[in-house]
């Protein structure tokens, strides 16, 4: 049987810090994290692509199934390109808000105030259509199987909203079904497919958000 592992090292660029340090380090974190908000209304301010690429670097060290990294960023930043999604995704809406989702789905949203306008795609300078990738296709033609999909592309995704954070940006993560329409506007293969669409940028100066709770640490984690 031929030997298929990885050739390995001694763990690389590890840093073990005091325990006073990780406190401090933690609080730190915490307090940046939780200001964190889901913003709708964007400048449209552009956004320098070092910090885009950078992002997406981070994203990319995500842990995954098997080492098979199933994501691909779409980064949209062409205005027209951004027009065509928002029309796509607005007829998406519509068909929900009026015909498919049921209403406890519509109560649930109304507090949010969301509805099937989606002007911030347009407004935002820049979309990140986050897709997985279902296999690998070999240069043979022959195909790799991906394991744990969802898993792996929203831990990703939520190192790409942390990293993007960090930088100084906002987001909204929008997820209309079915999003089939992506890859046809995106122009990608069939062997991937939309996992969520991420709408990035600066805060418009007016931009306002609801006043709402996260729940407490003794709601959320349980210490046995």
């Amino acid at each position: 049987m031929t030997d298929t592992h990885y050739p390995s090292i001694p763990l690389p660029d590890y840093k073990e810090y005091p325990a006073e340090e990780m406190i401090r380090r933690s609080r730190e974190f915490y307090e940046e994290i939780k200001r964190r908000r889901t913003v709708r209304e964007f400048s449209r301010r552009e956004v320098p692509l070092e910090v885009i690429q950078n992002c997406l670097r981070a994203a990319g060290t995500a842990p995954n199934g098997a080492n098979m990294q199933p994501w691909h960023f779409v980064v949209v930043t062409d205005q027209e390109m951004k027009k065509k999604i928002r029309a796509a995704t607005e007829e998406v809406e519509k068909e929900f808000y009026e015909k498919r989702a049921p209403d406890y789905w519509l109560e649930a949203l109304a507090p949010l105030g969301t509805d099937a306008n989606k002007p911030y795609i347009e407004d935002a300078p820049v979309l990140i259509a986050i897709f997985t990738q279902l296999h690998t296709v070999m240069p043979d033609g022959s195909k790799k199987k991906h394991y744990y999909l969802a898993e792996s592309v929203g831990i990703a995704t939520g190192m790409l909203i942390t990293a993007l954070h960090h930088c100084g940006l906002v987001t909204l993560t929008h997820t209309p079904q079915p999003m089939r329409y992506l890859r046809e506007i995106l122009g990608r293969p069939k062997h991937e497919s939309p996992y969520l669409l991420l709408v990035a940028g600066y805060p418009s100066e007016d931009c306002r958000v609801p006043v709402i709770e996260k729940k407490p640490l003794e709601e959320i984690a349980t210490f046995i």
